[in-house]
């Protein structure tokens, strides 16, 4: 699923589809393509292992994350 975000473009909205999809694809300027527009809600999802590495690092460097955190 290719995702992209909406832009004003004068009194329209775009969305762009990179050089590397159509490629993919196989389009060319002046193709037709349906799409499936609808609103998609999304997080960045931090890898397990960096979270735990993180987790650790706050537990054990909390003094310095709370005075980072006011200053």
């Amino acid at each position: 699923m290719l995702m992209q975000k909406v832009r004003k473009s004068g009194n329209s909205y775009v969305v762009t589809i990179p050089k590397d999809e159509m490629e993919r694809q196989g389009l060319h300027e002046g193709d037709v393509v349906a799409l499936d527009v609808r609103k998609v809600e999304y997080r960045v999802q931090m890898d397990p292992d960096v979270r735990a590495a993180f987790e650790r690092s706050v537990k054990m460097r909390k003094e310095d994350y709370d005075y980072l955190a006011t200053n």
